[in-house]
Formats: C-alpha cells, sequence, structure tokens
C-alpha cells in the first residue's frame, strides 16, 4: 500500500535510536523526508551518515529537548532546509525509575520534563506550520500509564499526561483538519530495554519471564511493527482516524495474560 508520504517533512524526536530509529527507517523507505531531532550528536550523524551513503537523505537537528531555546532553533533549521513540516512524531524519553517512596519532588518534576513537558514544546512550535500542510502528530506512549510498573512515578505520570493530551489536542485542533493519535507501547525491544534486562543477574530467565507473558506468540513487539502503526497514522490513509490511544503491544495492556 503506498501511504502517500513521498517527499512529506516529518519531526521524529529520538530518531537516531530505538523506537524512533525504527520509525525513521520506515519514513525514509516510505520516500518521506524524516528529520530527527535530539541531543546525542554521535548518535544522530552516525545515523545520518549511514543513510547518506546508501544516497538517502534525511534532515537533522540538535536540540536537548528540555530547553526551549534549542528546540525552537532546532524547529527553525528544519523549516530552512526543507521549507516546511507535514508531521511530528513525539518519541524521545525515558523509563527513569523516579518512584514514590525513593523519589524527591525535583527529581519528579524533571521526569516531567524529560518525559511529557516536550511534547507540549514541541507540538507548539510545529503548529504553525501543521496548519498550513493539515499535518498529523503521533505521540509514542507506554503502557505504564495503564498498568502501572512500580517505582516510576514520574515516567508513568509523564505517559498518563501524554494520553490525555493526545485526546485534548484532537479536539483543539479538529478546525485545522490536524489529526492527532499516540502509539502505545508495551514490551518492545530495543537496545536500551536490552540495557536494563542485562541488569538483571539471570538476564535471560528474566527476559523469558516476560515474553511469555505477552499474549500474542509470547514474544517482545518490534521496532519496525511499531513504526509500521506510526507511518499509517501519519499518512492520510488514515484520514479520519484522531483522538485515538492505539496499542501496538501483542495484547499485552488489555487481554488477560493469565490465558498463558
Amino acid at each position: 500500500m503506498d501511504l502517500g508520504l513521498k517527499d512529506k517533512v516529518i519531526i521524529v524526536t529520538g530518531g537516531s535510536k530505538g523506537i524512533g530509529k525504527g520509525i525513521v527507517s520506515l519514513l525514509a523507505k516510505e520516500g518521506a523526508r524524516p528529520v530527527i531531532i535530539g541531543r546525542n550528536k554521535e548518535n544522530i550523524l552516525n545515523v545520518v551518515a549511514d543513510y547518506h551513503k546508501r544516497g538517502v537523505k534525511i534532515g537533522y537537528a540538535f536540540a536537548e529537548l528540555t530547553k526551549p531555546d534549542e528546540c525552537k532553533q532546532a524547529v527553525k533549521a528544519t523549516l530552512e532546509k526543507f521549507g516546511r513540516i507535514d508531521g511530528l512524531v513525539n518519541n524521545a524519553g525515558v523509563n527513569d525509575g523516579i518512584g514514590l517512596e525513593n523519589g524527591t519532588y525535583e527529581d519528579f518534576m524533571e521526569s516531567i520534563k524529560r518525559n511529557l513537558a516536550h511534547y507540549y514544546l514541541m507540538t507548539q512550535l510545529v503548529l504553525p506550520e501543521l496548519k498550513k500542510t493539515k499535518g498529523a502528530i503521533v505521540n509514542i506512549g507506554s503502557k505504564t500509564a495503564d498498568t502501572g510498573q512500580g517505582g516510576t512515578s514520574g515516567y508513568a505520570a509523564a505517559n498518563g499526561g501524554r494520553n490525555a493530551l493526545t485526546r485534548e489536542w484532537a479536539l483543539e485542533l479538529l478546525p485545522y483538519s490536524i489529526r492527532v493519535n499516540c502509539v502505545v507501547v508495551a514490551e518492545c525491544y530495543t537496545p536500551l530495554y536490552e540495557k536494563w534486562i542485562n541488569t538483571f543477574e539471570n538476564s535471560e530467565e528474566k527476559l523469558k519471564s516476560i515474553t511469555e507473558k505477552i499474549p500474542l506468540e509470547q514474544r517482545m513487539t518490534t521496532t519496525i511493527e511499531i513504526a509500521n502503526t506510526v507511518a499509517f497514522l501519519l499518512s492520510s490513509r488514515s484520514s479520519h482516524t484522531t483522538g485515538q490511544l492505539i496499542y501496538v503491544d501483542g495484547g499485552y495492556t488489555h487481554l488477560d495474560r493469565a490465558i498463558n
């Protein structure tokens, strides 16, 4: 299916690794012009160089997403290079383990900045351009907003906020035909996930204990499966879909895991 994304300029925050990298890869294959925005200059430049070696042009700009001035400059640089913005994928964030019992107020607020506030900031910055192009926004969320996780109050609260803002923005932006949806992730195997798994003494057993609880095929979700849904939601093929929280999680969040 041709998604009609050719030459569409789409910003992907945190697009140099993990889920974001998978999204950028698929967008590039669809002929879009993904633009990576993030703070890790080395990672971003390596990804961009790899694409350029293959003759694929993608954009990038550096920004610490908790710093509004850097985000403004990144969006400005994108417009100077491409002249338009057709879509935004709010993806960057980290499950930072800021809990209730052992956390602090300051750490909690910092987690909200790292995981939620820049979703608002980036969306506000690109909104004037999305109004012109009738573009689309996709937020990446986490099951922690629904299931909890324990010891991660900041991240869970941020993801609850991502879900709420998806619905709020979908409503507010109806007059501009800007669609807003959220792809909710549960257990997706990324380098960051692997790093977390390896913190356990029996990492293989820990991973097995997780995957056997995933209802569909008892396996992790892949980054390309997340990317497929994101690309569809960015495209005109989903032209009447907005305000939706779409769970790409093998049934983890909502199906009864006791069936296993």
